[in-house]
């Protein structure tokens, strides 16, 4: 097996370069945004397109702790107090998915709404 000569593998290392950068860039993942505030999630319900991957971005605006939790999109997320989190969801078919914060589940409810 022969090696190419230096010159000719720096001009196929950069037709190889060439080529990458000239492929069509990749579709940017849409963000949606969750806000946690006095232990309530707003907004309580976030339409989001179905049969596409999405990162959901959830900011805990309370001092205290809560868990981003959700049996039907199988995520759970410890977001500290003052903190954020991506948690990617889907890609989804339509429907509705429940979501709740386990550390108060009697107020911290909401729903993806997959349309």
């Amino acid at each position: 097996m022969s090696r190419l000569p230096h010159p000719a593998r720096t001009l196929a290392g950069l037709l190889a370069l060439a080529a990458l950068l000239a492929a069509p860039a990749r579709a940017e993942v849409p963000q949606f945004e969750i806000t946690i505030r006095n232990h309530l999630f707003e907004p309580a319900e976030l339409t989001i397109p179905a049969n596409t991957k999405l990162r959901l971005v959830v900011r805990n605006l309370d001092p205290t702790p809560e868990e981003f939790e959700s049996w039907e999109l199988n995520r759970e997320k410890v977001i500290l107090g003052g903190q954020t989190a991506v948690i990617f969801v889907g890609p989804l078919p339509p429907g509705d998915y429940p979501f709740f914060g386990e550390f108060n589940p009697k107020t911290a409810q909401g729903r993806l709404l997959v349309r």
